[in-house]
């Protein structure tokens, strides 16, 4: 077997590649390079870069997705996703920081792809997810109330937490400004009835261009200068930047790893559940592991010429997939759109008032918000709900990093709780009860009667650390001390290092008390672990037995065996 492989679908489409083909693409690529606008300027702007970098990011990232990725219909670029965290880069380590952090980011996801973790990230637990991307979807709401509001701050500097916004907003809600309310209240009518009239056109840009113009005119002849435009703040630049090559050194390296590693998470789960989203609507199937690659590339390049982190985006991809989008060119088709927009009208968006963005990205929150999804999971069992709050809470109050490293750890935690209360140890002093589900021990409808001076204990699930003490408690309760102990390990699928050293105790602790040790059933996964950590030096290898009744067997010659001595 190969190490990897990078199959990008873009090389096996154009085989069969015919004219038909490519109108549909093109026509997709157009449509989807037009919503794609608003979105890449509102991102761009919301995580605290300006506009163009969120295009340049729409361009870069989505030309390499298309031609390296592991999905035929798969569109990448900026998300909202990536709004809180780019953010909070920015504020503490600067756009130098941001590149240094979406490189490693890039890199990480390389080697994910090469090393076929593409799987892996379905490990990663549904209440995890929904609680991090509702969590996103507050703050990225918390943001904009600002903008969407006009409130006047007087020069006092917006907090960084969640708490101490809102405290600032409800003390400036005096300064609401009418005409950014209503900029704000017409983009979100525009963009919630225009899917009601047409299914082509995005709200967004519509709202856009509509409220774009009713700003300039509210500020030609009403008098409304209080309207804050993206030239009111930004400075655009409609060319593509020249390549900057970013100073590394380790205290950066240090630093800026675990939010890499966040970067990384996040663009690996977000593409593959919109691959796998796109897959279920066309019916083909994605390449995980290929379009790791491609995301990884896309992150690596991409910061080089002022981009922000990428990654495939739901939204996009399916309005690919609605308008007729059937290769990977239509992804390359958006990125070219989206490049002579850049060239030729990105001037025009400094008018777009500041209030009709924060309109669309109230729109994308509560799109991410999943609130349904939500609430339906709150009736979920109470260790999913604990694990959905915390990664929910801590988003909102603390930030993506320590959310996703603490939700993980209680989902891990609470995992192997479960899988310790599966995992049961019983013991019998007289009779085995056979059951038509014994498997290779079945030999007859009677019952195994157990000799006397002999216990033999039922395991049932995985002998890991969970467990391990669960033997000496039993016996600290029964008080026994019997000649011969069986372990019957028939039903332990896995054992792990702490597993085997308390086994090996128990075993030492019982010859010390003159109680011998035979294993039962012990399947051959579990008998090459213990041979491995030479656990046969301990037990000696005739005492492990292939079923119970070599076991009994055993037990009952070491007892005839110490009554000779005797």
């Amino acid at each position: 077997m190969t190490m990897f492989e990078f199959k990008p679908k873009l090389f096996t489409t154009l085989k069969d590649y015919s004219k038909q083909t490519f109108s549909a693409d093109l026509m997709a690529g157009v449509i989807v390079g037009i919503v794609a606008l608003p979105l890449a300027i509102a991102f761009g702007i919301a995580s605290g870069v300006s506009p163009e970098k969120g295009i340049i990011t729409a361009i870069i990232a989505g030309f390499i997705v298309s031609i390296f990725g592991g999905s035929k219909v798969q569109i990448g670029g900026p998300t909202g996703a990536f709004i809180v965290i780019i953010y909070g880069i920015i504020q503490e380590y600067g756009t130098s920081g941001l590149i240094v952090a979406t490189l490693m980011a890039g890199v990480m996801l390389i080697a994910m792809g090469v090393f076929k973790l593409g799987t892996i990230i379905k490990f990663i637990p549904y209440p995890i997810i929904v609680g991090f991307t509702s969590g996103i979807a507050v703050t990225i709401f918390t943001t904009q109330i600002g903008d969407a509001l006009g409130l006047n701050f007087n020069g006092e500097v917006m907090p960084g937490d969640f708490v101490s916004k809102w405290i600032l907003y409800f003390k400036s809600l005096p300064t609401l400004d009418i005409w950014n309310t209503l900029i704000t209240a017409g983009s979100l009518a525009i963009i919630i009835v225009t899917p009601r009239f047409s299914k082509k056109i995005p709200g967004s840009l519509l709202a856009i261009i509509i409220m774009t113009v009713l700003g300039w005119l509210f500020k030609e002849y009403l008098g409304a200068s209080s309207i804050s435009t993206i030239g009111d703040r930004y400075t655009i630049n409609a060319a593509l930047p020249a390549m900057e090559i970013p100073t590394l050194s380790w205290a950066a390296f240090r630093n800026l790893l675990p939010v890499a590693a966040v970067i990384a998470i996040l663009g690996a789960i977000e593409s593959l559940l919109s691959a796998t989203v796109a897959d279920g609507v066309t019916g083909d199937k994605h390449d995980s592991n290929t379009e790791l690659i491609a995301q990884g590339i896309a992150n690596v390049v991409t910061p080089l010429f002022g981009g922000i982190p990428a990654t495939g985006a739901i939204a996009r991809t399916m309005t690919n997939i609605n308008n007729g989008g059937k290769t990977p060119v239509a992804g390359i088709i958006h990125a070219i759109v989206l490049l002579l927009i850049l060239l030729f009208l990105m001037p025009l968006a400094q008018y777009i008032p500041m209030a009709c963005l924060a309109g669309v990205l109230i729109i994308v929150s509560y799109n991410m918000s999943e609130w349904r999804t939500f609430k339906a999971l709150l009736k979920n069992p109470k260790a999913d709900v604990a694990v959905l709050l915390a990664t929910f809470l801590l988003t909102v109050i603390f930030d993506l990093v320590v959310a996703i490293q603490v939700g993980l750890l209680l989902a891990a935690l609470l995992f192997m709780k479960r899988v310790a209360e599966t995992t049961t140890v019983s013991v019998n002093k007289e009779k085995i009860k056979l059951t038509e589900d014994y498997g290779p021990d079945y030999q007859t409808d009677d019952d195994i009667s157990i000799p006397k001076d002999v216990e033999v204990y039922e395991i049932e699930g995985p002998f890991f650390f969970g467990i391990a003490n669960r033997f000496e408690e039993l016996m600290i309760t029964l008080k026994d001390k019997p000649q011969v102990r069986i372990f019957r390990m028939r039903k332990v699928p896995f054992i792990d290092s702490t597993g085997i050293k308390n086994l090996k105790t128990l075993c030492l602790t019982s010859h010390k008390q003159g109680i011998k040790i035979v294993l039962s059933g012990v399947t051959p996964s579990v008998y090459r672990t213990l041979e491995m950590a030479d656990f046969k030096v301990v037990v000696g290898d005739e005492n492990i037995c292939p079923n119970i009744y070599e076991a009994i067997k055993r037990a009952e010659d070491i007892i005839q065996s110490s009554k000779q001595e005797i």
